[in-house]
Protein backbone atom coordinates (compact mmCIF):
# COMPACT_ATOMS: atom_id res chain seq x y z
CA UNK A 1 0.00 0.00 0.00
CA UNK A 2 1.43 3.50 -1.03
CA UNK A 3 0.33 6.56 1.14
CA UNK A 4 0.73 10.12 1.30
CA UNK A 5 1.06 11.83 4.34
CA UNK A 6 0.71 15.80 5.02
CA UNK A 7 0.86 17.07 8.15
CA UNK A 8 -0.08 21.49 8.41
CA UNK A 9 -1.41 21.36 12.07
CA UNK A 10 1.22 22.91 14.00
CA UNK A 11 4.91 24.69 13.41
CA UNK A 12 5.70 22.44 10.47
CA UNK A 13 4.52 21.94 6.78
CA UNK A 14 5.31 18.12 5.38
CA UNK A 15 4.60 16.25 3.04
CA UNK A 16 5.79 12.32 2.46
CA UNK A 17 4.99 9.48 0.36
CA UNK A 18 5.54 5.77 1.67
CA UNK A 19 4.60 2.19 1.54
CA UNK A 20 3.70 -0.93 4.12
CA UNK A 21 6.78 -2.72 2.45
CA UNK A 22 9.69 -0.89 3.85
CA UNK A 23 10.33 2.07 6.41
CA UNK A 24 12.30 4.23 4.00
CA UNK A 25 10.44 6.78 2.53
CA UNK A 26 10.15 6.88 -1.51
CA UNK A 27 9.89 11.09 -1.09
CA UNK A 28 9.90 13.74 1.33
CA UNK A 29 9.69 17.51 2.21
CA UNK A 30 9.55 19.45 5.25
CA UNK A 31 9.72 22.95 6.54
CA UNK A 32 9.68 24.86 9.57
CA UNK A 33 6.31 27.02 9.14
CA UNK A 34 4.62 29.19 11.93
CA UNK A 35 2.17 30.52 9.14
CA UNK A 36 1.69 30.63 5.08
CA UNK A 37 1.18 26.73 5.20
CA UNK A 38 -1.49 27.35 2.07
CA UNK A 39 0.87 28.90 0.11
CA UNK A 40 3.61 26.42 0.98
CA UNK A 41 1.88 22.79 0.82
CA UNK A 42 0.34 22.67 -2.84
CA UNK A 43 3.98 23.57 -4.51
CA UNK A 44 5.58 21.23 -1.95
CA UNK A 45 3.24 18.58 -2.82
CA UNK A 46 3.32 18.53 -6.47
CA UNK A 47 7.68 18.62 -5.73
CA UNK A 48 7.18 15.16 -3.54
CA UNK A 49 4.60 13.51 -6.02
CA UNK A 50 6.75 14.58 -8.96
CA UNK A 51 9.66 12.23 -7.28
CA UNK A 52 7.89 9.14 -7.14
CA UNK A 53 6.69 6.86 -10.12
CA UNK A 54 3.13 6.72 -11.35
CA UNK A 55 2.39 10.08 -9.14
CA UNK A 56 -1.22 10.67 -7.63
CA UNK A 57 -2.46 8.12 -9.18
CA UNK A 58 0.09 5.65 -7.73
CA UNK A 59 -1.55 6.25 -4.14
CA UNK A 60 -3.87 3.95 -2.45
CA UNK A 61 -4.60 6.35 0.78
CA UNK A 62 -3.86 9.83 1.92
CA UNK A 63 -3.48 10.80 5.70
CA UNK A 64 -3.92 14.05 7.10
CA UNK A 65 -3.47 15.52 10.65
CA UNK A 66 -6.22 16.13 12.20
CA UNK A 67 -5.34 18.18 15.21
CA UNK A 68 -5.35 19.33 17.63
CA UNK A 69 -3.82 22.47 16.41
CA UNK A 70 -3.92 26.04 14.11
CA UNK A 71 -7.32 26.65 13.02
CA UNK A 72 -5.93 27.72 9.40
CA UNK A 73 -3.53 25.16 9.05
CA UNK A 74 -5.88 21.90 10.04
CA UNK A 75 -8.21 23.74 7.33
CA UNK A 76 -5.25 23.78 4.74
CA UNK A 77 -4.00 20.15 5.14
CA UNK A 78 -7.59 18.85 5.24
CA UNK A 79 -8.91 20.40 2.26
CA UNK A 80 -5.67 19.44 0.44
CA UNK A 81 -6.03 15.79 1.62
CA UNK A 82 -9.38 15.71 0.20
CA UNK A 83 -8.89 17.01 -2.64
CA UNK A 84 -6.38 14.46 -3.44
CA UNK A 85 -8.73 11.76 -1.86
CA UNK A 86 -11.62 12.78 -4.40
CA UNK A 87 -9.62 13.21 -7.49
CA UNK A 88 -7.86 9.90 -7.16
CA UNK A 89 -10.88 7.98 -5.30
CA UNK A 90 -8.52 6.66 -2.38
CA UNK A 91 -9.73 6.72 1.09
CA UNK A 92 -8.63 9.77 3.55
CA UNK A 93 -7.80 8.65 7.34
CA UNK A 94 -7.04 11.16 10.16
CA UNK A 95 -4.36 10.94 12.39
CA UNK A 96 -4.21 13.36 15.64
CA UNK A 97 -1.24 15.02 16.51
CA UNK A 98 -0.81 14.03 19.94
CA UNK A 99 -0.86 10.27 18.32
CA UNK A 100 1.80 11.17 16.43
CA UNK A 101 3.84 12.84 18.99
CA UNK A 102 3.52 9.71 20.96
CA UNK A 103 4.04 6.98 17.98
CA UNK A 104 7.73 7.80 18.46
CA UNK A 105 7.74 6.89 22.60
CA UNK A 106 5.72 3.85 22.21
CA UNK A 107 7.93 2.69 20.12
CA UNK A 108 11.14 2.86 22.08
CA UNK A 109 9.40 3.36 25.68
CA UNK A 110 8.28 0.11 27.27
CA UNK A 111 7.62 1.03 30.38
CA UNK A 112 6.79 4.39 32.20
CA UNK A 113 4.32 7.01 31.49
CA UNK A 114 4.75 9.41 28.32
CA UNK A 115 2.76 12.45 27.46
CA UNK A 116 2.30 14.86 24.51
CA UNK A 117 2.09 18.11 25.23
CA UNK A 118 1.09 21.03 22.73
CA UNK A 119 1.41 24.95 23.46
CA UNK A 120 -2.03 25.92 23.13
CA UNK A 121 -1.34 29.42 25.01
CA UNK A 122 -2.66 31.47 27.79
CA UNK A 123 -1.30 28.83 30.17
CA UNK A 124 -3.01 26.08 28.59
CA UNK A 125 -1.68 22.78 27.04
CA UNK A 126 -3.42 20.12 24.63
CA UNK A 127 -2.28 17.06 26.60
CA UNK A 128 -2.70 13.44 25.92
CA UNK A 129 -0.99 10.46 28.55
CA UNK A 130 -0.42 6.68 28.19
CA UNK A 131 1.36 3.76 28.93
CA UNK A 132 1.79 0.14 27.78
CA UNK A 133 0.09 -1.42 30.75
CA UNK A 134 -2.98 0.66 30.61
CA UNK A 135 -2.89 2.30 27.34
CA UNK A 136 -4.88 5.47 27.73
CA UNK A 137 -4.54 7.28 30.69
CA UNK A 138 -5.36 10.78 30.13
CA UNK A 139 -7.46 10.98 26.99
CA UNK A 140 -6.38 14.35 24.48
CA UNK A 141 -7.98 16.88 26.62
CA UNK A 142 -7.63 20.84 26.78
CA UNK A 143 -6.36 21.75 29.82
CA UNK A 144 -4.00 24.15 31.89
CA UNK A 145 -0.62 23.47 32.46
CA UNK A 146 -1.25 22.77 36.55
CA UNK A 147 -4.30 20.41 35.75
CA UNK A 148 -2.03 18.52 33.27
CA UNK A 149 1.14 18.11 36.31
CA UNK A 150 -1.91 16.93 38.77
CA UNK A 151 -2.96 14.29 36.27
CA UNK A 152 0.57 13.37 35.96
CA UNK A 153 0.52 12.45 39.68
CA UNK A 154 4.12 11.36 40.75
CA UNK A 155 4.87 9.41 38.16
CA UNK A 156 8.17 9.83 36.09
CA UNK A 157 7.34 10.80 32.54
CA UNK A 158 8.83 11.03 29.20
CA UNK A 159 6.91 14.53 27.80
CA UNK A 160 7.25 14.97 24.22
CA UNK A 161 5.70 18.24 22.15
CA UNK A 162 5.66 21.95 22.12
CA UNK A 163 4.58 22.15 25.42
CA UNK A 164 7.02 19.83 27.24
CA UNK A 165 9.35 22.20 28.32
CA UNK A 166 6.93 24.33 30.18
CA UNK A 167 5.22 21.18 31.78
CA UNK A 168 8.60 19.98 32.89
CA UNK A 169 9.68 23.01 34.63
CA UNK A 170 6.94 22.79 36.52
CA UNK A 171 7.06 19.04 37.20
CA UNK A 172 10.86 19.72 38.43
CA UNK A 173 9.46 22.51 40.55
CA UNK A 174 7.26 19.52 42.29
CA UNK A 175 9.98 17.28 42.44
CA UNK A 176 8.52 14.72 39.72
CA UNK A 177 11.08 13.74 37.09
CA UNK A 178 10.44 14.51 33.78
CA UNK A 179 12.09 13.77 30.07
CA UNK A 180 12.03 15.88 27.35
CA UNK A 181 12.35 13.44 24.01
CA UNK A 182 11.23 16.28 21.38
CA UNK A 183 9.64 19.32 21.99
CA UNK A 184 9.09 19.75 17.91
CA UNK A 185 5.87 19.01 15.74
CA UNK A 186 5.41 15.88 14.75
CA UNK A 187 7.29 13.43 12.41
CA UNK A 188 6.02 13.28 9.13
CA UNK A 189 6.87 9.43 8.55
CA UNK A 190 5.27 8.55 12.34
CA UNK A 191 2.02 10.55 10.68
CA UNK A 192 2.54 8.16 7.49
CA UNK A 193 3.01 4.63 9.86
CA UNK A 194 -0.14 5.78 11.89
CA UNK A 195 -2.24 6.34 8.59
CA UNK A 196 -0.94 3.05 7.27
CA UNK A 197 -2.28 1.45 9.87
CA UNK A 198 -5.76 3.41 10.39
CA UNK A 199 -9.34 1.97 9.56
CA UNK A 200 -10.81 4.14 6.96
CA UNK A 201 -14.34 3.80 8.77
CA UNK A 202 -13.07 5.35 12.08
CA UNK A 203 -10.00 7.39 11.13
CA UNK A 204 -12.01 10.10 9.76
CA UNK A 205 -10.57 13.01 8.17
CA UNK A 206 -12.48 15.46 10.45
CA UNK A 207 -10.69 18.15 12.72
CA UNK A 208 -10.08 17.67 16.21
CA UNK A 209 -10.20 21.10 17.77
CA UNK A 210 -10.89 20.71 21.48
CA UNK A 211 -11.44 24.44 21.94
CA UNK A 212 -13.25 26.88 20.56
CA UNK A 213 -12.23 30.00 18.25
CA UNK A 214 -10.69 32.51 20.12
CA UNK A 215 -12.12 35.37 18.40
CA UNK A 216 -16.32 35.85 18.48
CA UNK A 217 -18.30 38.23 17.03
CA UNK A 218 -19.32 41.60 18.83
CA UNK A 219 -23.17 41.84 19.76
CA UNK A 220 -22.94 45.51 19.51
CA UNK A 221 -21.53 45.55 15.95
CA UNK A 222 -23.97 43.28 14.57
CA UNK A 223 -26.46 44.65 11.89
CA UNK A 224 -29.68 44.83 12.31
CA UNK A 225 -31.67 42.17 10.72
CA UNK A 226 -34.84 43.24 8.07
Amino acid sequence: MRILAIDTALDACSVCIATDLSDDLLAEESMTLARGHAEALLPMLERVMARVDGGFESLDRVAVTVGPGSYTGLRVGLSAARAVGLATGVPVVGVTTLSALLAPLLATNGDGLIAAAIDARHGSVYFQAMNMAEGIVVPPSLVRLEEAADLVGRDTITLVGSGAPALSSLLKARGIAATIHDAGPPQIAWIASLGLLADPAQALARPLYLRGPDASPQDHARLARR
